[in-house]
């Protein structure tokens, strides 16, 4: 089993990826919300030239974010700087889009942008559409002695996937799985329906442990408890409340017909919408941009008031309690299936995490 570290993209990500390498952890994975974070392909530059082993991976990019060839482009740079260590995540888009007020693409949308983009790294010839426009494209300079890209060193795409269709999409067009806020049940039926999809397209996959197999990442995080500590605790809110949050955000968006992975509950959306009103009315905030009240803080930090919805089942989504606990459940998550539990960390609150996980779960793993 693999472990990653998460960033919510900051500039000095490259810091905390450092100490991560050198603890243990195989992967950094950087968040691609514009609207919320620094630059995910600048902050993946740094962190290629301050590391030797981890790979990189952007956790995800999205299709209307960028054209395909910027990505392409964008992707094979990074991989000129760490040969061989890059993977691209790719998904229909939740922050970076829900942020503008706008819905997930279509699942085909995403196909197409995926084969665009493999096509692409191949070195192909690749149609690629604007409105009406078709025109055939392709990376012109590969060639890695001119000094401009790296396609000579694979860069798998990984799909991320929680829904029954883009699921199905991960077996047929996808190098690996990405998923969030899975029990390990819900990780076996994912990989039965993604194999299932790779073996009608007549897929298999590489740098799994089978090849009828993705490698698989499970987005979560986690705080260590000390002894006698609560789940509860000022520590544990602050290091996993701003994760355990999205589930609020993703409540508001499921009763607001926005993308909310289908989590409703219709007491929470009913509180949590009274809690942003008022937030939002406190600030001046016009009621036609509640999407962006709903969304700030995310996956960084929680609004003020916001940690009064965080019960210990909304905690315990992440992986925290005590050190026995949290190693039994992630070596139920890797025999459900999990290859890299990438855990996300917070500006100045990373290494705490990174020695915790280092210490009590990778080195007994």
């Amino acid at each position: 089993m693999h472990f990653g570290i998460a960033f919510p993209t900051y500039v000095d990500a490259w810091r905390d990826a450092e100490i991560a390498e050198a603890n243990g952890f195989s992967h950094a994975w950087f968040y691609d919300s514009q609207l919320l974070y620094s630059d995910v392909y600048a902050s993946m530059a740094l962190a290629a030239e301050h590391t030797t082993q981890l790979v990189l991976g952007t956790l995800v990019a999205i299709p209307t974010n960028r054209i395909a060839p910027v990505t392409a482009s964008a992707i094979a740079t990074i991989n000129a700087l760490a040969p061989g260590r890059v993977v691209l995540g790719i998904g229909t888009g939740f922050t970076g889009r829900a942020t503008m007020g706008l819905k997930p693409i279509p699942v085909a949308r995403m196909v197409e942008y995926v084969e665009q983009v493999r096509g692409l790294l191949a070195g192909e010839d690749v149609l690629f559409r604007e409105g009406k426009a078709e025109r055939w494209i392709r990376l012109l300079h590969r060639d890695r002695s001119l000094g401009y890209l790296n396609t000579d060193d694979p860069i798998p795409i990984h799909v991320a996937a929680n829904g029954p269709k883009a699921i199905a999409a991960a077996g047929s067009c996808g190098d690996g799985w990405i998923t969030v806020a899975q029990d390990p049940g819900g990780i076996a039926r994912g990989l039965e329906a993604i194999g299932a999809a790779a073996a009608t397209a007549g897929r298999t996959f590489a740098g799994s442990s089978s090849a009828s197999k993705p490698y698989t990442t499970f987005l979560t995080t986690g705080c260590i408890l000390h002894d006698g500590e609560a789940r509860a605790s000022e520590r544990a809110i602050g290091r996993v409340g701003p994760v355990a949050a999205v589930a609020l955000h993703a409540i508001w968006e499921t009763a607001h017909g926005g993308m909310g992975f289908g989590i409703a509950n219709d007491d929470a959306a009913r509180a949590y919408g009274e809690y942003i009103d008022q937030y939002a009315a406190e600030r001046g905030s016009p009621p036609d941009r509640r999407y962006l009240d709903v969304h700030e803080g995310h996956m960084s930090h929680l609004k003020p008031g916001e940690e009064a919805f965080l019960d210990e089942g909304l905690l315990g989504i992440s992986l925290v309690g005590p050190a026995d606990e949290v190693l039994e459940r992630v070596r139920g998550l890797r025999d459900a299936g999990v290859d890299n539990l990438a855990l996300q960390v917070l500006p100045g609150q990373a290494r705490e995490l990174i020695e915790e996980f280092s210490r009590d779960v990778i080195a007994k793993v």
